[in-house]
């Protein structure tokens, strides 16, 4: 590969352009792995930089997420008898705690198993 540079007063600038990286959205999920690989994987991430290969694994991963957030959620609602639609119409605030709840649980096993990972 032959770089090109161009003359800026005294200094010779090489002429760098980014690969059109649009290959997705990068979520919450996606820039928690960002700021996880940044402080404690700086090899990992100074590589995937490198190799132009870091957008497209945290878009990666903010897809994983997403999917497994949306499964889990779907297998608590399944399981859980209070969550029906019929349990929000009579107690509302109950319905919402377990919702909390269960959204929680889902993001601490979204962090666990995706997030803060070695083999991702």
């Amino acid at each position: 590969m032959e770089l090109k540079y161009t003359r800026t007063g005294d200094y010779e600038l090489p002429n760098l352009t980014l690969n059109d990286n649009k290959k997705g959205t990068i979520n919450k999920y996606g820039m928690l792995r960002l700021n996880y690989l940044k402080h404690n994987k700086k090899a990992l991430y100074t590589t995937l930089l490198m190799k132009d290969k870091l957008t497209s694994h945290l878009v990666l991963v903010s897809k994983d997420a997403e999917i497994l957030l949306n499964n889990l959620i779907e297998s608590y609602k399944k399981r859980d008898e209070k969550l029906f639609e019929r349990t929000k119409k009579i107690n509302q605030l109950e319905w919402v705690k377990l919702m909390n709840n269960y959204k929680n649980t889902t993001e601490e096993i979204i962090l666990k198993e995706l997030i803060y990972t070695e083999n991702m």
